[in-house]
């Protein structure tokens, strides 16, 4: 490492201009002189302001809550901070394997925090910056080239190989899912079954040999495999609409393998050995962090964790009944992590952590028993007292903008359970209003009359005026520029139970 200590006499202002390449130092010389070729300082505050607000003045919000403004305001923009382009202004950058490639389009991304992303902030990102999507999809598409896989969490130049699942893959099959065409989708579809099956990959030769990871064999087992399955759903998803019947009855029958961990003798899902028997003693509320059975997470919080396939879940369960029951028991349970628990795991209601990925869509499954008013009473409560307009204002790790994309969706009132194909659980509005420019001109709007913290039950929802009896809307609803109208109360009302 090169140190370089700087020393300055009786000076008031000094200017530093800093330029980077993972290249070489001419080319770092090259984005210097080809990005800032002056040295007006109020020029470069002036320039990235307007950059900023370009951007930031796709979505307004309507409240006289200053302090829930600036909340949501600030949300939006964590939401474009990651991830970050990595390429100089020739296109060249430093890949996996340290050798020099060149992007023609000079769109090379990292800080790909995938297992954090894929569930809410990549698919924010379809509707806000759909100019990025097809960008990071051919990020992803060279990654693979350069590794054999497609990444699990790139950094610079390097595969951190951090966190659970192959989470590009869903990434990929939502672009796909929703029409963007500016990525090779044979190619991409060839990258997602190779990472799928690739043998170096924790736990995957488990998955195809016995169609579960062996607690006993794999840290992490659990969640590695339920990661596995909600990316299976995608390739499953993706291939049946490219006509490719064998490989999505293939990854659909894998995108069920989640049913493997459930204990049906004590609802819940359970670490399983490789004997077949099951993890014993067990306590579902127990984490141990990092060479525990689960990634940042409990028994409790995984159990829950099949966004791909609600229903499925529901009936291992017997039903909506006893669904109901432990998802209540979820937000209620008080007992102890253990001392080795995950510091990750924070924002508690229950066994509910707000705080970290796993549990980001359990809020919104009362929706599918239901009982949707459960699911508006949790998302209010998260949204006004666990984002707050303070320096320590997220009750988290913002994970690269995840905490935040689940905020900004969830204060338009809606929320993607299933992080592929475009369909948005509704939830509740924060805002009695909220404007989204749309990049192909339109504007979408959320309008909620009277809500307030006491008037946070939806009495009736219609869409472009007319009632409206779904649980959800379509990503093709929202880019068509509708208007969503909620009549707010205090108690809850019966739009579509």
């Amino acid at each position: 490492s090169v140190k370089s200590v700087l020393t300055f006499g009786n000076v008031k202002e000094v200017k530093i201009k800093v330029a980077l390449s993972s290249v070489s130092c001419d080319n770092a010389a090259m984005n210097l002189q080809s990005e800032l070729t002056h040295w007006d300082f109020d020029k470069v505050v002036d320039m990235s302001a307007d950059r900023w607000n370009k951007q930031l003045e796709k979505m307004t919000v309507e409240t006289d809550d200053e302090a829930s403004k600036r909340v949501f305001y600030t949300a939006h923009y964590h939401t474009m901070i990651a991830p970050t382009l990595f390429c100089d202004v020739n296109g060249e950058y430093r890949g996996m394997n340290d050798m020099i490639y060149t992007d023609p389009k000079k769109v090379n991304y990292t800080t790909l925090s995938l297992w954090d992303t894929y569930r809410a902030l990549n698919p924010l990102m379809t509707i806000t910056q759909p100019e990025m999507v097809d960008h990071v999809v051919n990020t992803m598409i060279s990654i693979y080239r350069q590794q054999d896989k497609l990444p699990i969490w790139p950094l610079m130049s390097g595969e951190t190989d951090q966190m659970p699942g192959y989470s590009s893959v869903p990434v990929i099959a939502d672009a796909y899912l929703k029409g963007f065409t500016g990525f090779d989708a044979e190619e991409a579809l060839q990258a997602m079954i190779a990472t799928a099956t690739y043998e170096k990959q924790k736990g995957v030769p488990y998955v195809v040999k016995k169609g579960y990871i062996p607690a006993d064999k794999v840290h992490e087992a659990t969640s590695i495999a339920m990661e596995y399955a909600v990316d299976d759903w995608g390739i499953a998803a993706m291939a049946r609409k490219m006509g490719k019947t064998e490989d999505a009855e293939t990854f659909s029958k894998r995108a069920h393998y989640y049913k493997n961990y459930f204990d049906s003798s004590i609802h819940f899902i359970r670490p399983k050995l490789e004997d077949g028997s099951w993890r014993t003693p067990y306590d579902p509320a127990r984490s141990i962090h990092t060479v525990g059975d689960f990634c940042e997470g409990n028994g409790w919080q995984y159990t829950f964790f099949a966004p791909q396939d609600p229903y499925g879940l529901i009936a291992l369960f017997g039903g909506d009944k006893p669904f109901t029951t432990k998802l209540d028991g979820f937000f209620t349970n008080t007992d102890s992590m253990g001392e080795e628990a995950s510091s990750d795991i924070t924002g508690l209601i229950g066994q509910y952590a707000h705080g970290n990925e796993p549990s980001h869509h359990v809020i919104y499954l009362f929706n599918k028993v239901g009982q949707p008013w459960k699911t508006q009473k949790y998302a209010s409560e998260v949204m006004r007292e666990l984002y707050k307009n303070t320096p320590a204002g997220l009750c988290g790790n913002e994970d690269c903008g995840q905490m935040s994309a689940w905020y900004v969706f969830s204060a338009m009132g809606f929320y993607p359970v299933n992080p592929v194909g475009g369909e948005y659980e509704i939830g509740t509005p924060l805002y009695p209003e909220v404007r989204m420019r749309l990049s192909n001109g339109k504007t979408f709007m959320v309008l909620a009359h009277g809500v307030s913290g006491k008037n946070r039950y939806i009495r009736s929802v219609k869409l472009d005026g007319k009632p409206y009896d779904k649980s959800y809307i379509t990503h093709e609803q929202i880019m068509n520029g509708s208007i969503l109208e909620f009549e707010m109360g205090s108690e809850p009302g019966k739009a579509w139970y």
